[in-house]
């Protein structure tokens, strides 16, 4: 028997049916789609703009399942050009190269724009982008892009500039319901099974979802397979298929960023039970435990510093601790360090003066550095004066001087001004004193006596 001849072609309710339900369920217009009111609700700017075929370059930035491949199928709908879908994951430079010449070709024989829509943009390495931007500003053609990285950071900074993104966010858990609802209404596979549904296990098919369409209408479908034709779509049943959540997290994603954000700030504003949490979500997401440690030592410099130098401690020995133990154990070494931290004083004022001393650093140029505090290690550099009337602290009482440390033109310069919290205020004290007490001895060197006590 000849399986591939015609007389056993699938037939076009077996090819619809054979399609996954979130592809079946693709909306043909606007009545169909649900959710992103902000972005393409009624009268929206760029629903307009979509209506009325004049559609700019853009790109719609969001996560999994929020719309975006399917607000580009509108678009190619909608439009009266050629509309060219591409995948940033099999396209080559050359494949990219050859639509783009067809595409000038097209506008110049035709006077219409070509529709260019790369799914996952941001896999475009560089060349790939760049070879967009002439056509792209010459207005050949119409570029859409869909990503769920943040744009800022993978698109070129040159056709971002001449593209509008817009963001997509997740969708309500009011609007995946609906969506389920419309689902089992017209979506032909589900209507033929004919299934009681409750309402309770569409509210926890749109939890478990967590804003991604296509995640909730997958989770139906493989509950309606589970149950068979006739069967109960229980919340029993769902729990049963969707027998553990998994996390949205992807850890070169953007929301790699925004726990690692949240956990960030949440320390720095002196919450640990919270900094708990946005731990516990990066780890059971996949998190390399060193990547969060070496974030923490850094928040030990940037945000406690001399406020609390054991900070800086506790997070180096978080790490030798993780590296010891590994997974689960180590990972309480991290806990530790981040309840600690959360708790201890706050003091950027280390992070404020290296910002100020760099900026010094790379504005006023190549300062020579003076004479007195040069190295001479040869006759040559002494005869030049290198070393000449440098001012050894030690032989001098309480080891200061009124020695001139800065290069001409930062003369007195202050950067760090410690804060009056944790050890910084014993710092500050001295510092204060120290301060006080060097003016007095350059004054002394003019006739006067310093008053100061040394500090």
């Amino acid at each position: 028997m000849d399986f591939f001849s015609a007389n056993n072609e699938p037939t076009d309710d077996q090819r619809l049916r054979a399609q996954p339900l979130a592809d079946r369920m693709r909306p043909k217009d606007f009545e169909g789609f649900v959710g992103q009111e902000k972005v393409v609700g009624k009268d929206r700017p760029l629903r307009r703009a979509i209506e009325e075929d004049r559609v700019p370059s853009l790109i719609f930035w969001g996560p999994p399942g929020t719309g975006k491949t399917t607000l580009a199928s509108l678009i190619a709908r909608a439009t009266e050009g050629q509309f060219v879908p591409f995948s940033a994951v099999t396209s080559s430079i050359k494949e990219v190269k050859e639509v783009i010449s067809k595409a000038g070709n097209y506008f110049q024989l035709s006077g219409r724009r070509t529709y260019v829509f790369i799914d996952e943009i941001h896999r475009f390495n560089k060349a790939q982008q760049d070879a967009f931007l002439p056509y792209v500003e010459k207005g050949d053609i119409v570029l859409i892009g869909a990503t769920t990285e943040n744009p800022s950071f993978e698109v070129n900074s040159a056709l971002l500039s001449r593209m509008q993104v817009y963001v997509l966010e997740r969708l309500q858990e009011t609007d995946l319901v609906r969506l389920l609802d419309r689902a089992l209404e017209s979506d032909p596979d589900l209507k033929r099974k004919k299934h009681e549904v409750d309402t309770q296990s569409l509210e926890f098919v749109a939890a478990a979802a967590d804003g991604d369409a296509r995640r909730a209408l997958t989770l139906l479908e493989a509950t309606s397979a589970f149950v068979g034709s006739g069967g109960q779509i229980t919340l029993s049943k769902v729990k049963q298929v969707f027998s553990k959540g998994v996390a949205v997290y992807d850890k070169a994603g953007e929301e790699h960023y925004n726990l690692i954000s949240a956990l960030h700030k949440t320390i720095r504003g002196g919450d640990p039970d919270a900094s708990l949490y946005w731990l516990a979500r990066m780890l059971d997401g996949g998190e390399d435990p060193m990547y969060i440690i070496r974030r923490m030592v850094r928040f030990a410099t940037e945000d406690i510093g001399l406020a609390d130098p054991y900070a800086l401690t506790l997070t180096l020995n978080a790490r030798d601790t993780y590296h010891f133990l590994g997974s689960p154990e180590g990972e309480l070494a991290i806990a530790q360090a981040v309840v600690y931290m959360a708790c201890a004083p706050k003091s950027n004022s280390i992070y404020a003066a290296f910002g100020k001393a760099k900026a010094d650093a790379s504005e006023k140029g190549s300062l020579p550095v003076p004479l007195w505090i040069r190295n001479a290690p040869t006759n040559l550099m002494k005869d030049l004066g290198y070393g000449k009337g440098y001012k050894y602290a030690h032989d001098f009482e309480n080891g200061l001087t009124d020695q001139e440390y800065m290069p001409e033109g930062l003369e007195g310069r202050k950067y760090y001004e410690p804060h009056e919290v944790g050890r910084e205020t014993r710092i500050k004290e001295y510092l204060d004193n120290y301060r006080k007490y060097r003016a007095e001895l350059k004054s002394a060197g003019n006739g006067a006596e310093p008053e100061t006590d040394n500090p």
